[in-house]
């Protein structure tokens, strides 16, 4: 579909609001260019007045509106495009025209503001057309992660270390992750990992002596337990060498698929001083499971469950997906049941999302067809939280990413005190994240402006290793920053 500007340049705002309802498209834009009379096409345009022309699906909705003051001119565009939308197709988001992947953002800063909880909604509301229900979860989200917020010292980081690695990759996985079914993968795992010591020793001697200090350690990937007890001891060995963590207040490891959990992984990561894993079984349905590629079972997530805990860990993270293909409304529920009867510290419970570089985005037609219209997922979704906040989870955190089925979102819950404290904060924006391996994205907060300055490591391993020394060339920046703080 073709999108035509007329007078203006409003190109994101109008992609996202497209984004809502036509999650899968792509898109074309032209500038001041004539707009055919016929087919699928939107017109956005500025001149006497705000004028929306929205042709989809052999249907046509026209919206105009007085100029309103000139700082106003996008945001109502964009409320116009979405009622245009809305009506050619029946759908009406929840989250309405707040696009974006961090609304708990908004909520923060008007609390900041002094705004009441109903001030609040009726400003996102009267903006936005946010529904009751996601401004009642934004809100509660707000408010528990508030003193995790208040007590983050501006001079502190996050240290990320990731782990590209898989078993297998999963049908509806679009992260960058090698699988180590290949013979080539088993050769580079070692390589990777000497690399990524030494990135890991590398940022040690630039923060050395700096006024800053670790708060919290995240090793996520992929799926960090891939590699042997040995490799997670060696890079884990490395940091505790290399990054002064004596003050750190959480260190998680994503212990991940229950296929690759053993227990001399766990006794790796418990003794070399991880304070919180996840195991992430992402349905306790063994159809579903087999539908998207695991190859393990949920008596195997329970029975490493159980392990984790008579080795000593007790604060233990599990991560669910609402909206798996093949799974159902009674299947999800049966899912956070059986995660509920297990009594983890959090559950996380994330919603479908379907990208470009995913297996099921190709494979599955009945998956795109009904992408907007399904219902049972936002069901699934409003089951978990009534049932999670029920049993004493409150949500802490809170994403949302494009293309995800119905427009939905991504939620952590949590038992009191033990919301993970690098969620919120990478969530949030609110902290330094300084992250080394394949992937790691490494972010940089000016408090005193709020400029966020983002430095990318290469996503692939093999790139990683074979242009380590053109990847690490921002390494300077990173120091003269720190040396500022």
């Amino acid at each position: 579909m073709t999108v035509y500007f007329e007078n203006n340049t409003y190109k994101y705002e109008t992609e996202a609001v497209l984004k809502l309802f036509c999650p899968l498209e792509s898109f074309e834009f032209e500038y001041d260019k004539p707009a055919p009379d016929e087919g699928d096409r939107i017109v956005v345009s500025v001149s006497d007045k705000l004028y929306i022309l929205a042709c989809l699906h052999g249907k046509t909705c026209e919206k105009s509106l007085p100029l309103p003051e000139e700082s106003e001119y996008e945001i109502s565009l964009c409320r116009m495009l979405y009622k245009a939308l809305s009506e050619i197709t029946g759908v009406t988001p929840k989250w309405g025209c707040l696009t974006g992947i961090r609304p708990v953002k908004k909520v923060n800063a008007l609390i900041e503001e002094g705004l009441s909880k109903e001030e609040i909604f009726e400003k996102l509301k009267e903006k936005y057309y946010i529904s009751p229900e996601k401004f009642e979860l934004s809100y509660r989200t707000a408010v528990t992660q508030k003193n995790a917020l208040d007590t983050l010292d501006p001079k502190s980081y996050s240290l990320y270390v990731s782990i590209p690695f898989c078993p297998s990759r999963c049908s509806y996985c679009s992260f960058v992750s090698h699988s180590i079914q290949s013979k080539g993968a088993k050769e580079l795992i070692p390589r990777y990992v000497d690399m990524l010591c030494r990135e890991i020793e590398e940022t040690g001697n630039i923060l050395r002596d700096k006024n800053t200090f670790c708060d919290t350690v995240y090793i996520g990937g992929g799926t960090p337990t891939s590699l042997s007890a040995q490799e997670i001891e060696k890079i884990m060995q490395s940091i505790a060498k290399n990054i002064d963590i004596s003050k750190i207040r959480e260190y998680t490891v994503e212990a991940g698929r229950a296929d690759t959990i053993t227990e001399d992984k766990l006794i790796a990561i418990r003794d070399n001083g991880a304070t919180r894993i996840s195991v992430n079984p992402q349905t306790m349905i063994d159809s579903v499971l087999k539908a998207v590629g695991r190859k393990h079972t949920a008596a195997q997530v329970e029975k490493c469950f159980a392990l984790a805990r008579s080795l000593g860990f007790k604060n233990i993270n599990m991560d669910t997906i609402a909206g798996l293909p093949t799974d159902t409304t009674e299947g999800f529920k049966e899912t956070i049941d059986r995660l509920t009867a297990l009594d983890p510290e959090s559950i996380t419970v994330h919603t479908l999302t379907v990208k470009r570089s995913a297996d099921l985005f190709k494979s599955s037609d009945d998956l795109r067809k009904n992408y907007l219209t399904d219902n049972s997922i936002s069901e699934m979704v409003d089951f978990a939280f009534a049932e999670l906040t029920g049993k004493g989870y409150d949500p802490y955190y809170l994403y949302r990413q494009k293309n995800t089925v119905g427009n939905l979102e991504n939620v952590g819950y949590a038992k009191k005190g033990y919301e993970s404290l690098y969620n919120i904060y990478i969530m949030e924006e609110a902290q330094n994240i300084i992250a080394c391996g394949a992937g790691g994205s490494t972010k940089l907060i000016d408090h005193s402006t709020g400029k966020i300055t983002r430095h990318f490591n290469y996503k692939f391993p093999y790139e990683y290793i074979s242009r380590y020394e053109k990847m690490t060339a921002y390494k300077p920046q990173l120091e003269e920053f720190l040396s500022q703080l």
